[in-house]
């Protein structure tokens, strides 16, 4: 016998928003959103492998291993973000989650364990759900994780590598062409 927890309403909630509805997952596999949500996921990771193992991310010999690994989280943060904003629904966006850390993590475990860091995500996640001036709260955000809180060039930095990759993420989303 399973037993319920105090607000089981609370869990069913939660369990839909991380997960989807089960009947709408069903509907996604069977016209093939889903597969497509998964190639997507593993075309993302290798356009942030690339991005990530180019000099793109470092732009003077100054740049710290620090710097590099927020620019790292950021670029990941948007690919997470991007997908919730492309994506026709949230049970397809999170197979592409999925799939792109999936994917990651067979391809570059070692950039894995760079992009994944929940506690920058939060602060990002918190800038992203405001849903007003988001590039420029990314930016901010991204200036205060690289400890230059308030610091207009580090700000601009993050708001730049923000928008660059997104574009790239909305882009991939575009080019998948998912059933309606």
């Amino acid at each position: 016998m399973k037993i319920v927890g105090e607000k089981p309403s609370d869990d069913v909630k939660r369990n839909k928003e991380l997960y989807g509805d089960l009947a709408e997952y069903e509907k996604e596999k069977s016209n093939g959103n889903i597969k497509r949500a998964k190639q997507l996921g593993k075309d993302l990771a290798a356009d942030f492998i690339s991005v990530c193992k180019k000099d793109e991310l470092t732009i003077s010999e100054n740049d710290s291993e620090s710097l590099i690994t927020q620019k790292v989280l950021l670029l990941s943060f948007t690919v997470m973000a991007g997908l919730e904003e492309f994506c026709p629904n949230i049970t397809i966006a999170n197979a592409a989650r999925t799939s792109f850390f999936d994917e990651l993590n067979i391809l570059d475990k070692g950039l894995f364990e760079k992009s994944s860091d929940t506690g920058a995500f939060s602060f990002y996640y918190l800038s992203f759900r405001r849903g007003t001036e988001v590039d420029r709260r990314v930016g901010q955000t991204f200036a205060m994780l690289c400890s230059h809180d308030g610091d207009p060039i580090y700000q601009e930095l993050g708001e730049a590598l923000y928008c660059w990759f997104l574009s790239t993420v909305q882009k991939q989303v575009q080019k998948t062409e998912f059933v309606k």
